[in-house]
């Protein structure tokens, strides 16, 4: 066992220092190399945070109903899909045309990298943990140098703040796809944005050979190359973006004589798509009602209304007199509110808020960011609220990275606002982090 630890650990280096290198050569110029250290200082910040939370903090715990008790070891990490991605990465793919669930559901890129590092004699978690974070890693600092580019290091700071403290921002640490997806869709999006078309493409495939949303970088691409009057190239980099998925569907075809086999075993999870309307309504009734009286169709609960009415108020009473009570105090009666908001609404008001309000401030900011992360982000937005579901809607949705980059700019101009936001989401991040190692739903 200590062997093993010791290899782990020196492939760990190896692993570390060859995607230093590559991000430095990819996106950093000589003179820029110190601008490096801020998104790598919010990953590792956030990045401790999780791992105090699911390690230290969690094991203290009592096993909670429906859940496990927590241990210090690196199954931590692993819970729901990334039993998928294990199985795929240790014995391949199983499918059948039969209505259950199917391995062949998930994107080969992630499991593929894992794989690779398994060969070398890492254990599945262990790598698993690896190629996740250290993508997440070169996501933030490719979207740190993108927004610089475009606006300055205030600006570049919120912004990879943002997508490395948002609360779903733990799966860029455990054993998911985000960390790889946003490292592929925002490199793509970055060289497309920089006319840099066989950069696009390139990324651009890796990123639709790891996510069925990473198909939208394809009409994006198209609709800015059409918008912006470019040449052949563009066009032809936004169609080779969906190599990724081509591959996988002719492996798929080859292997089990249906190139549509990860659209057809969805039937395992969903009976339906379209927009998930009942769905919402029953979250919006919750946060409004309570989960009590919503399923007890009555009044059964008094106090959740009652409390959800007092924080409207004291709402309107601090926009009303806002000028007699000063900025400073209206905005930590609003911190105070929205903090007493969330313990009575829950994770329902963070998925309604996150999405609908993310597709109004992308309208909101749609000049002010670049075209084609405001396309993707629509057209990802498009799929997503229409897949008949409304379970991981919220993880998709921070997979988007043009929210964290709207976002982030909006609390460049408001960051007197913006430090509190922040700091809540380090709470929710916590707690999050604390729920997935009791193997709770998150998301």
């Amino acid at each position: 066992m200590p062997l093993i630890m010791i290899t782990s650990w020196q492939y760990s280096q190896y692993i570390f220092t060859f995607m230093i290198h590559f991000i430095k050569k990819l996106v950093i110029h000589d003179d820029q190399a110190m601008n490096i250290f801020f998104p790598a200082a919010m990953w590792l910040s956030s990045r401790f945070a999780i791992a105090v939370a699911m390690l230290l903090i969690a094991p203290l715990l009592a096993a909670p109903p429906n859940g496990v008790a927590a241990t210090f070891s690196s199954h931590a990490f692993s819970a729901w899909d990334s039993g998928w991605y294990e199985k795929i990465a240790t014995f391949g793919y199983d499918y059948a045309n039969d209505g259950k669930e199917h391995s062949i559901a998930f994107f080969p890129l992630f499991p593929l990298v894992i794989r690779t590092l398994m060969t070398l004699g890492l254990p599945f978690e262990v790598a698993g943990i690896l190629v996740n974070n250290l993508a997440f890693l070169a996501a933030l600092i490719i979207l740190y140098f993108w927004v610089e580019e475009r606006y300055d290091k205030s600006a570049a700071r919120w912004v990879t703040s943002v997508l490395a403290w948002f609360p779903y921002s733990l799966y860029g640490t455990v054993i998911y796809t985000e960390g790889l997806f946003l490292l592929c869709s925002t490199a793509a999006l970055r060289a497309f944005d920089r006319h840099q078309h066989i950069w696009a493409a390139f990324w651009g495939a890796l990123a639709t050979a790891t996510r069925l949303i990473g198909i939208m970088l394809i009409p994006a691409f198209l609709l800015v190359a059409w918008k912006q009057s470019r040449g052949i190239k563009a066009y032809l980099a936004s169609l080779a973006t969906g190599g990724g998925l081509f591959v996988f569907s002719l492996y798929c075809q080859i292997t089990f004589g249906d190139a549509l086999a990860f659209i057809h075993v969805q039937k395992g999870w969903r009976s339906s798509y379209g927009f998930a309307s009942e769905g919402w309504w029953k979250m919006l009734m919750q946060i409004l009602l309570g989960q009590t009286n919503w399923k007890g169709g009555y009044i059964k609960d008094p106090w959740h209304p009652l409390l959800l009415l007092i924080i409207v108020v004291g709402s309107y009473l601090l926009w009303r007199f806002r000028l007699q009570l000063g900025c400073v105090k209206v905005r930590f009666g609003f911190y105070l509110l929205w903090f007493l908001l969330w313990l009575v609404a829950g994770e329902s008001l963070i998925k309604i808020v996150f999405i609908f309000g993310g597709v109004y401030l992308l309208w909101s900011l749609k000049n002010q960011i670049p075209l084609v992360a405001v396309i993707y982000g629509f057209c990802s937005f498009g799929l997503i609220l229409n897949t008949g579901l409304t379970a991981s809607v919220e993880r998709y949705a921070y997979g988007i990275v043009s929210l964290s980059y709207a976002f982030g700019l909006l609390l460049a101009r408001f960051q007197r606002w913006g430090y509190g936001i922040m700091g809540w989401f380090a709470i929710v991040l916590v707690s999050f982090a604390v729920r997935f190692a009791q193997k709770l739903w998150v998301s």
